[in-house]
């Protein structure tokens, strides 16, 4: 456990939610539930996915910064390793057993690149991402320093507007710079299209990655031509995995929300026009929130407000009902509309978050639950690690 209290100093209703063996009925709320067996049934999915498509699969640990979430993806989907997007997010699921991690991100600030260069001391292969030339002679003098190897993958821009390069002769030119630097390794390249991963239609998310592939595609050529070979070529979200897996250019992939989904990546549709959370992939996380006031009488107040969640991608939907629905939030309050007054104090419903990676960073706490027990209690090992 990463939290800074021994075992026997836990308490149900004070720093933990639950107790393994509790019955599901007696968790306290609000706190995220995990449905152990759709969760089991999603990372064994993709994983079977990579697999056939003969590729890599390194998750996003980003969306749920838990260390046994991620060594659970590695047991049951295969999964090569792990995505971070900050230098501490990295260190703690290398100090928590993970063995392969890529920044997917820059690490420009010198005592971030410090850390970064430390991690292979910890026997885990450290990778990150770079899009500035100036970047390099930091990275390779942090390398020496500690004795160490930081791999590198050139980023390139392929539609989501914010890192990356954006032409092929920058490619090249960060690429064999990197080659050329003292305890650096070229590994490939980062192509990860973030803009289209939420668009609800199925053909404008494979347009957009069509163009995605064809920039990647000319790089990797370019850089076979001056003799470098990408040992990476990442990218591929939730929304596009299909696309990069049948690309015959990239060859690792970075899923993450696909483990959990939520209400946002629950809209789009899959090729036959079907949700993707009705059939493609199950809904395993839960924010359980319980009903504390019902004293109007066509709306509940829940205790899942602004706090326990982030509502940047709308507000979440109640798992498994159509009488009621949650309208408004506040720090501490949700409300619930709920017009044939079916709900009464102490009722629990199941929230699906509209974005699950902000709301897993709000927590503590994992409650892992099957057959109405509770099987597991797993700390959100990353939680708070921005730097």
């Amino acid at each position: 456990m990463n939290m800074q209290v021994k075992p026997e100093e836990l308490e149900v209703g004070y720093n933990i939610p639950a107790m393994v063996g509790m019955d599901e009925a007696d968790i306290q709320t609000p706190c995220l539930v995990l449905d152990l067996d759709a969760l089991e049934r999603n990372i064994i999915k993709m994983g079977q996915f990579a697999k056939d498509k003969n590729m890599r699969h390194r998750v996003h640990g980003k969306m749920h910064k838990s260390v046994d979430v991620a060594l659970l993806q590695e047991k049951l989907g295969g999964s090569c390793g792990v995505c971070c997007q900050k230098v501490s997010e990295a260190e703690a699921f290398v100090r928590g057993g993970i063995k392969d991690v890529l920044v997917s991100n820059q690490v420009r600030d010198p005592a971030k690149i410090d850390r970064l260069a430390r991690l292979p001391k910890l026997g885990a292969r450290a990778i990150c991402c770079v899009d500035d030339l100036a970047n390099i002679a930091d990275l390779s003098a942090a390398a020496v320093k500690h004795g160490t190897q930081i791999e590198c993958l050139v980023e390139i821009d392929c539609g989501a507007g914010r890192c990356g390069v954006q032409s092929t002769e920058d490619v090249v030119a960060i690429a064999t710079a990197i080659d050329a630097a003292v305890g650096l390794k070229f590994a490939g390249l980062q192509a990860y299209q973030g803009a289209m991963q939420h668009l609800d239609d199925y053909q404008e998310r494979k347009a957009k990655i069509e163009i995605a592939v064809a920039m990647v595609a000319e790089a990797v050529a370019a850089l076979k031509s001056v003799g470098l070979e990408c040992d990476i070529v990442g990218g591929g979200g939730t929304g596009s995995y299909y696309f990069e897996g049948e690309s015959d250019v990239y060859n690792e992939l970075q899923c993450g929300s696909y483990a959990f989904m939520d209400a946002d990546y629950g809209r789009i549709l899959d090729r036959d026009g079907n949700r993707i959370d009705q059939g493609e992939w199950q809904n395993a996380l839960f924010l359980l929130t319980s009903v504390m006031s019902h004293a109007k009488a066509d709306k509940a107040i829940c205790d899942a407000g602004l706090k326990a969640q982030s509502v940047d991608s709308g507000l979440p939907v109640i798992f498994g009902r159509t009488d009621v629905e949650y309208i408004k939030c506040s720090d501490e309050h949700g409300v619930i509309a709920d017009p044939d007054g079916v709900l009464k104090v102490g009722d629990k419903l199941k929230l699906v978050p509209g974005h699950c990676d902000p709301t897993c960073n709000v927590h503590d706490w994992y409650v892992g639950v099957r057959n109405g027990k509770v099987e597991a209690l797993w700390p959100i090992t990353a939680r708070g690690k921005a730097f």
